[in-house]
Order: C-alpha cells, then structure tokens, then sequence
C-alpha cells in the first residue's frame, strides 16, 4: 500500500509559479494559467480549473495533488479489499477494457491529472486515475467477471450494500413555493470516500458548457452525480439497488457523466449522451431540470431496461428505488414486497414529505428533507438506514456509510451556477472515526484510511454568472 505526503493548504492556492522546493524561480507553467484553489468553506474546497481538456486535467492533478494521492489511496484499499484483486488487476482492466470507450478528449484529461500529479511531486500515472475515476462501477464488473470467468474467480465479492446510495427530489409546478424547480440531493457512501468528498468544481472547458458540480480529488466527474451547466440543466441520481449487468464494450459510467454534464442542453440530449454506450456500470435513476422551460425528468438507466418520464407539474423521487416493474424484475433482485429495506422505506418517506409540502417546497425545506431522521416503520425519529440522512453505522450491521454531504439547490439559484451545500452528515452530526472502530473493530481494515467526518452547516456557493 502506498504511503503519501500529508495534505497541505497554504491559503488559496493562486497558481503563478511551478517550481519544486530548493529550485530556482522558474516561470508560471501556461497550464495553470487561470486556475485555483480557495481556503476551506465549511468543510469544501473550492477548484476552478478552465481550458483545454489536457489542461483541465493537468490543473486538477496540480492543486490537489496530495489530495488525489491520499484519494487513490483509499480506493486502492476498498478495491482490494473488497474485490480480492490486487490493484495491478485493476490498473489492467483500466488499461485494456475502459480506456478504447473513452473518449480523447476525457483520455487527454485523465492524462493531465497524472501529469499534475508528477509535476507536484507525486508518482502515479494514468492507468492509476483511470481505475480511480472508475471506483463507482468496479462492482458491476466484478460481478459479471466472474461470472464470466467462473474458473477465475477468487473469492465472494465483499461489496456492502451495493446501490444503496443516495436520497434525491426533484419538483416543480404545483408542488414548490413559486412554481420553478427545486433539486436537492444527498450522498450515501463509505465514511472513508465521504471525508474526502468536499471538492466543488467550478469548470469552464474549451468546448461544451461553463458547469458547477461537487466532487473528490482527480475525478473527472460529480461521482454522486450533482451539477448545473450553464444551458440550464440541473442534474442528479440516486443509484438502482440491487442491480445486476455489465457490458464491458460500453463507456464508463464516469465518462458519459462527466460528457451529459458537461454538454447536455436539454432533457433529451442528456438522456441521449447517458444511453449511448451505456455499459450498466453504476446504473441508476437520474433526475434532472431544465430551468429554461421548467421541466424536469426521471431517467431510470438499466442496461436493456430505460425509461424516461418527464413532467412541468410534478416531482420525481430517488431513494434507490426501482421504479420500473419491468426493470426490478429482469435486472435487479431488489424485493419490491418488503417495506422495511432501506430504498422502500425512504420512498415510502419521500412521498409523504412530498404530500405534505406540496406548495411549499424550496430551499429551507429540501434542506430539512435532506436532514430527515424520521424512520417510517419505526414511527420516530431515529436515523438509521431507512432515513433520507443516512447513518448505518447506528444499526447492524454497523457499516460505516451513510449520508456524507449535501446539496440544494432551484431555478434561480442555478441559473447563477448557484446552490447550497453541506459536508459531513447533512444533519450536522459528526462522526469519530476512532470510537467507531473500537466499538466494532470488525472494520479495523480501514483503520489505516478512516478519518472523523465533522459536522458542518449549509452553505451557499456562487460561482458564476449563467453564460448564454
């Protein structure tokens, strides 16, 4: 396992040198041009990065280069660990079956953060980010590997709760306070990924839309998927439980993400860039607004199954939750009769919040929403596994994921590339990483990476004007 350099922040990091320590005064590198780094907010760290692709990338490695050696770190634990592979098998899985469905202009980007990386004195290489950005979806190909290879396989995938990720609400028309859209969303993950989810990007590239989403250090895309772009799209997802399927001559997830973000100008030009060369990886149910014609949209992406439902006075509810009958029978094995599972019982809370608000839904409340410990079966609050703010490591079996961070935001708000944010629990609680391994030491595997998550407060980010 690799060790890396402690983490550093030195103000805002107002990039107008590249020069290794003892060196010479040398000239700003023309790459750097433009970007930055803002002191911590609350928890979040502010990136701009701008320009070519290559550039954006190089960009993204040099600010954060210890952030995203520390990050490859975690992912190289959880993957070995919970894969059974040594990351050498990940790195080559990258190389020879992601990377020819990648697009150059993501391949050049990929690049770059390695060479930012190196630049600043790490030591990875491109193989290493490309399995990296790929983290969400190597349990979808692990699953299907071994099924394909059944000689091959070494042991059972020990990947907790795959698809319970995320609450999520999209509204508008009859159902918010003015009528517009209203978006929020928060993420369910590892407390080892959710103490280092607190990148937002603020990224204005040389082609496609200025975009605002949030993030972890060296991934090209959200990852959980939040973003505006300046054509007025708003989008997030809440990923399908119990999913099965990969097609592994499709594009990564994590590229077609980071593309729909980054040039989709409609509804349907968003589901069309998610379709194309859908690979099942990461599958899930996105939810997404148009604030210039105030509609909004449920895209449920299986691998065979799709559909897409569109509204201008309605809302669309995500809680890992298959909504398709079709799609929970012949891709899942999520079971559709069982009301106490954690995706059934936070619908079941999704469409009581959404009766009960109706009319009144804004900020304020999505961000009480998004905060929710109310537990449906039990009738109390109580957060756990079946509250919109996740928390299951308050329950068996004590898993340490949850709700890591949060963000809010509407029509207004996003047409200023404008939204509210929090990290940590988005109910404000902390967590203390070294009291939970001495009560359930059965997750000392992660002691090496486990930090505490500090509760912090909502927070409004700007980042820039809408630019058409």
């Amino acid at each position: 396992m690799r060790r890396y350099l402690p983490l550093l922040l030195l103000g805002v990091i107002a990039v107008v040198a590249c020069s290794s320590a003892g060196s010479k005064a040398a000239k700003p590198d023309p790459r750097l041009a433009g970007a930055y780094m803002k002191p911590a907010q609350d928890g979040w760290y502010l990136v701009h990065l701008q320009g070519t692709p290559s550039d954006i990338g190089f960009q993204n490695g040099y600010l954060l280069a210890p952030r995203i050696e520390d990050f490859l770190q975690v992912v190289e634990l959880e993957q070995t660990h919970n894969g059974h592979r040594p990351w050498s098998f990940f790195r080559t899985e990258a190389k020879q079956v992601m990377w020819p469905y990648i697009e150059p202009e993501y391949q050049q980007e990929l690049q770059g953060i390695a060479d930012g990386v190196d630049a600043h004195g790490g030591h990875v290489d491109v193989w290493d980010i490309t399995a990296m950005n790929a983290f969400e979806e190597w349990s979808y190909f692990l699953e299907q590997w071994d099924k394909d290879h059944p000689q091959q396989k070494v042991a059972k995938l020990d990947y907790p709760d795959v698809g319970d990720h995320c609450s999520a609400f999209v509204a508008t028309g009859a159902y918010t306070s003015d009528g517009k859209i209203v978006l929020a969303h928060n993420n369910w993950s590892p407390y080892m990924q959710g103490s280092r989810w607190n990148i937002i990007y603020d990224i204005t590239p040389q082609h496609g839309y200025h975009f605002a989403m949030d993030g972890l250090p060296g991934v090209i895309h959200s990852a959980d998927d939040f973003g505006i772009n300046s054509a007025g799209i708003i989008i997030t997802e809440t990923t399908i439980s119990d999913f099965h399927g990969y097609n592994f001559n499709g594009v990564p997830e994590f590229e077609r993400a980071r593309k729909a973000m980054q040039y989709a100008s409609s509804i349907k030009q968003f589901a069309q860039i998610m379709e194309d060369g859908n690979n099942g990886g990461y599958a899930n149910n996105w939810l997404v607004g148009d604030t210039k014609n105030n509609e909004i949209a449920d895209l449920e992406l299986g691998l065979k199954v799709v559909t897409l439902s569109t509204s201008k006075n309605g809302f669309f509810v995500g809680s890992n939750f298959p909504v398709s009958p079709k799609l929970a029978k012949e891709e899942t094995t999520f079971n559709l009769k069982d009301p106490a599972n954690s995706a059934d019982a936070r619908h079941t809370r999704w469409l009581e919040l959404m009766k009960q608000y109706k009319g009144k839904i804004n900020v304020a409340a999505a961000e009480k929403f998004e905060s929710d410990h109310y537990d449906v079966i039990l009738k109390k609050i109580n957060p756990d596994s079946r509250s919109l703010c996740g928390h299951g490591d308050t329950h068996p079996p004590f898993h340490d994921s949850g709700a890591v961070e949060g963000k809010v935001t509407d029509a207004a708000l996003a047409n200023h590339l404008s939204f509210w944010a929090v990290q940590g629990h988005p109910c404000g609680e902390s967590f203390n990483a070294a009291a939970y391994l001495k009560a359930h030491p059965q997750y000392d595997w992660q002691a090496p990476e486990l930090r505490d998550m500090p509760g912090h407060s909502w927070t409004e980010f700007t980042l820039g004007l809408k630019s058409n």
